[in-house]
């Protein structure tokens, strides 16, 4: 029986997050206290206390996810026997450090920075994405490319649902052409820029010489990378591959695939939320899935 953990990214974020990890022991409310340390501000305010529109701000939301995810891996203790992982976007990162190739500070400082390097993008060019539903992932390919201003493909989720991103006009001219090639819906996203998209451009440079410079380890099982969706195990091949995840498209779909296809027979999501058991359920109804829990 082969155990999948899979790790969230943004969106999966709600006031209160992680309050009951803070108050289970007395390592798990360390590692939250060090986090406020790492990161200059007392982060699990926010993420206690703070409001929605605090919570959503990128350069606090994806931190606040990392720290939920790691430091949930991290109190399941030997319950947490990974055979393979992987993240949504940020939750790469997650997956990561909880197999063991990235320490939690490394992490933690990658995320921030990453986080923080994302919003300066978001401000230099104004930009959105939108979930487009109901349609197959090469009409919706074929459209992005007629456009003329930047719009991508940025997240395959599940089958019928694609996250386009670009620029503010690309991403309404692609919604007019989809909605008029039978997408049920074109709903745009509350989103502060073009994630998963060339407009990442600026972020990808400032995060690169970051992950160069990092330590990672082989991890203690495959992680299987958003870029490609293939499992990796050398350090190497998975730094290039965190490079190349902000402005290349998270192939989700591809990757509950290939796991099934390598033999995964549950799916435990780690993290805030259930928004990825519902899609692995898209991908294959037969799955077991599952929240961790202490």
């Amino acid at each position: 029986m082969n155990k999948a953990y899979i790790f969230p990214g943004q969106g999966a974020q709600f006031v209160g997050m992680g309050k009951d990890l803070y108050d289970y022991r007395e390592d798990t409310r360390k590692l939250f206290e060090e986090a406020n340390d790492i990161l200059g501000f007392r982060i699990t305010d926010i993420m206690f206390e703070g409001t929605e529109e605090d919570l959503k701000q990128t350069k606090v939301t994806q931190p606040a996810i990392f720290l939920h995810s790691v430091i949930l891996s991290k109190a399941l203790g030997d319950i947490f026997d990974p055979q393979m992982v992987a993240g949504h976007s940020l939750g790469e990162f997650s997956a990561l450090v909880a197999s063991k190739a990235l320490s939690f500070e490394d992490g933690l400082i990658l995320v921030s920075k990453r986080a923080n390097a994302m919003q300066k993008a978001c401000e230099i060019q104004p930009s959105t994405m939108a979930a487009i539903l109901g349609l197959d992932d090469f009409t919706v390919e074929d459209i992005c490319q007629r456009v003329s201003e930047v719009v991508v493909p940025a997240n395959y989720n599940c089958p019928g649902q694609l996250v386009i991103s670009g620029t503010i006009e690309g991403v309404e001219k692609a919604c007019t052409l989809l909605l008029e090639a039978g997408a049920k819906r074109a709903l745009k996203l509350n989103v502060g820029g073009a994630f998963h998209s060339p407009l990442m451009e600026a972020a990808r440079a400032e995060l690169q010489e970051a992950i160069e410079k990092v330590n990672i380890d082989e991890p203690i099982c495959p992680i299987y990378q958003n870029i490609d969706a293939l499992p990796y195990k050398d350090p190497r091949e998975i730094k290039k591959n965190l490079i190349a995840q902000l402005t290349g498209p998270v192939r989700w779909t591809q990757t509950i695939e290939h796991m099934i296809e390598d033999g995964a027979s549950s799916f435990t999501e780690v993290g805030p939320g259930n928004v990825l058991q519902g899609l692995v359920k898209k991908v294959n109804r037969q799955m077991e899935t599952s929240s961790a829990k202490i």
